[in-house]
């Protein structure tokens, strides 16, 4: 897992507490004449600023502290004068301790530091990794030990004119949209189809909802069995099962859990019984607030959304649980995700034994039957319990007619391994000749080429790969795939005209990605990717736009839900509101460990522990999370 920094900035131009001449080193504190006359260019920069230039201050083993940014330019337009400086607030966790009285509304919330000034940061800057740092002052010992963070104030003429709080954004290895390749079937790298079409393919992935009746706990094949044979799975398997059941918030907590893993296994032992492979399983458990804070809108129980967990449960134990038991009723469910895997007859066998019994139908010109054999190979590598080197075992002659078959096993390589990139690519090229206007290969060579441009793995001509791209409209091919392919292209233009400095061109990149996206089917996980981009590449407010509808859904993934939270949970305005209080109550459901943690100090796994400077977040912090780890 990544991180990033990025900063909360404070304009300090009201009326703000001051410090006494002797603990602030000179600094002026902010009033509203003198601050914007000496403040216009500080402010001026700060509006200019590419989104691209970030800083952070760090301290190292020797306890020195560094000032880290990663544009030289902008900070030498920053510090001109002699009067321009950098101060470092040094700020305790100790100021939030659940058993003190919460902090007042101070300007400077720690040990303010001798400020550094212009002429020495100037003279001081060396490059460091990627960009650069300057030495600002070492840790006073009496801080040694401590949970600490590092609030940086800029200084114009001597005038605080911005006060930032860096904060910590959770990143992933995040990556284009998946593209998927061709083989029989269009095969993404993770599946998240409805189950059309199951009899076309040898995997899919289904998702469906099963109600709970309440306080039942056992359900057995009798009760499943209708929903099973909706579901037409007469030819697959179900190799694994993730159920996230949900109950109704009402009554305790702990039995509220208990009874929906007893759900749970029943529902999988139910499922096993209607076939003899083992099924993997995966349950998590949780209480429905999501939609339960949302179903009483507009309802005469609309106030309970301003009450804490505990009073809402005091309210449901009275006559308010039975008036609102026709909401709650819906609120106890299983959302569950099937992996399958079609059945077989030739399953049983060994790899090497498939692998004859391929190139016999083969030479026989049972064509069917070699599909379904090498669809169950090709199923094997991908679960790698086959190495991909087997498949040159496979017998299929250089001919246009087997050129599907061809395709897959150039294709599969790749799917399961990109170090095969290049093979897979080359032979893909050599099938192109083969059959020039087989659409999968096409598709497949396009797939391969956007790997092999991001990573410089070789030239690509930009606007030849454009029209090729393009090209894949006179085929068999979705539009909406065209539509990731092209969404992807503009992600890669923008990181390359971003390394170039050319930010210009790379905002209009960023905005052919953000036309795109209107037309574009996203899956979580492409949320997640392009939020992430965005934050890179945009802005803030442009990734928590993207996301933000998807968040408040009860089966939103577990990333996307925290990434959103990383996004916004510094937004004091947004944290009062009670759709956000739901969301967080989702998160707090779904991972109590992880949004504790979204408390620790930012260089420690968290957002910022200065989050609690909001009464809200503190009291909620202090309530379920003190003494988490």
């Amino acid at each position: 897992m990544l991180t990033r920094c990025f900063s909360i900035v404070f304009l300090v131009l009201g009326s703000l507490q001051l410090l006494a001449q002797d603990a602030n080193y000179g600094i002026i504190m902010p009033n509203n004449q003198t601050t914007r006359a000496n403040c216009s260019r500080c402010l001026q920069l700060f509006a200019q600023k590419p989104k691209e230039v970030q800083f952070s201050v760090s301290k190292d083993e020797n306890n020195i502290l560094w000032f880290n940014i990663s544009d030289k330019r902008w900070f030498e337009q920053m510090f001109q004068k002699s009067g321009d400086g950098i101060a470092v607030d040094i700020v305790n966790k100790k100021r939030y301790d659940c058993n003190d009285t919460p902090p007042g509304n101070n300007q400077i919330r720690g040990l303010l530091q001798k400020p550094v000034y212009a002429d020495v940061l100037r003279r001081n800057l060396k490059t460091y990794g990627k960009g650069f740092r300057v030495r600002i002052g070492t840790l006073p010992e009496v801080l040694n030990g401590e949970t600490l963070e590092y609030n940086v104030l800029f200084l114009n003429n001597r005038h605080l004119c911005m006060y930032y709080t860096v904060y910590n954004l959770e990143a992933y290895n995040w990556k284009l949209l998946d593209m998927g390749v061709y083989l029989d079937t269009l095969t993404f790298q993770k599946s998240e189809k409805e189950g059309e079409e199951l009899q076309k393919t040898s995997y899919k992935t289904l998702k469906f909802r099963i109600p709970f009746e309440k306080n039942k706990s056992e359900y057995l094949a009798e009760d499943i069995r209708p929903v099973y044979d909706s579901l037409h799975l007469t030819d697959f398997d179900i190799k694994a099962i993730e159920i996230q059941a949900y109950s109704s918030v009402e009554g305790n907590l702990e039995r509220n859990i208990e009874l929906q893993e007893q759900r749970a296994a029943s529902i999988v032992k139910a499922l096993q019984g209607f076939q003899e492979p083992t099924i993997e399983t995966k349950v998590n458990s949780a209480e429905n607030w999501v939609e339960f804070l949302k179903d009483i809108e507009g309802t005469p129980y609309e106030s309970f959304k301003t009450q804490s967990k505990t009073e809402i449960k005091k309210e449901l134990a009275g006559p308010a649980g039975e008036k609102l038991e026709p909401i709650l009723k819906n609120h106890r469910k299983a959302l569950i995700t099937l992996s399958l895997e079609k059945k077989s007859s030739y399953k049983t066998l060994s790899s090497e034994a498939l692998i004859t019994e391929f190139n016999t139908a083969l030479q026989n010109d049972e064509v069917l039957k070699a599909h379904e054999i090498q669809n169950l190979l090709l199923g094997r590598v991908r679960d790698k319990i086959l190495n991909p080197d087997s498949l040159k075992d496979l017998q299929i002659p250089q001919q246009e007619q087997y050129s599907d078959f061809l395709n897959n096993q150039a294709a599969v390589r790749y799917l399961v391994d990109q170090a095969y990139l290049l093979i897979a690519y080359n032979e893909l090229k050599k099938l192109e000749d083969l059959d020039p206007d087989n659409y999968k290969i096409k598709y497949n060579l396009a797939a391969l080429t956007f790997v092999i441009w991001k990573f410089d793995v070789q030239p690509v001509d930009p606007n030849a790969f454009l029209d090729q791209i393009r090209r894949l409209r006179s085929y068999d091919i979705k539009e909406s795939l065209i539509g990731r392919m092209l969404t992807n292209y503009y992600i890669i233009q923008s990181e390359k005209y971003a390394r170039e400095r050319n930010y210009a061109k790379k905002d209009g990149a960023v905005r052919q990605v953000l036309s795109l996206l209107k037309t574009v089917e996203l899956r979580d996980e492409d949320y997640l990717s392009i939020a992430q981009y965005l934050t890179y590449y945009s802005d803030l407010k442009q990734a928590t736009e993207l996301i933000e509808n998807r968040a408040n859904r009860i089966d939103v993934d577990e990333d996307l839900l925290f990434y959103y939270l990383n996004l916004t949970i510094i937004d004091d305005e947004l944290t009062q509101t009670p759709e956000y209080r739901s969301i967080m109550l989702n998160a707090f459901n779904r991972n109590k460990t992880r949004y504790c943690r979204l408390f620790n100090a930012s260089n420690d796994g968290g957002v910022t522990f200065q989050l609690l400077e909001d009464s809200y977040l503190r009291d909620s912090y202090c309530e379920n999370c003190e003494g988490v780890e």
